[in-house]
């Protein structure tokens, strides 16, 4: 099929550059892309990664209020 298409001046340089660095034809850049764009349309959204929170805690008897001190008794004097 034979149509025209006005591009944008950056899609057309980046369309020319595809084509010589690849040396396909410019009109085979133009189809490869727009296929690429059109099957990634049709793929479903992903489902969005969530991350479920657990409170960890301390041991009985730390808190954060002094975190050297906190340091010293998790992991000994060595830490430093």
């Amino acid at each position: 099929m034979r149509t025209t298409l006005s591009l944008d001046d950056d899609v057309a340089r980046l369309l020319d550059k595809e084509s010589r660095r690849s040396g396909a034809s410019f009109k085979e850049v133009v189809n490869r892309f727009l296929r690429l764009g059109l099957m990634a349309s049709k793929q479903p959204p992903r489902k969005p990664f969530v991350v479920a929170p657990r409170k960890l805690g301390l041991p009985a008897g730390l808190n954060y209020d002094n975190v050297a001190q906190l340091l010293d008794e998790l992991e000994g004097p060595a830490h430093r």
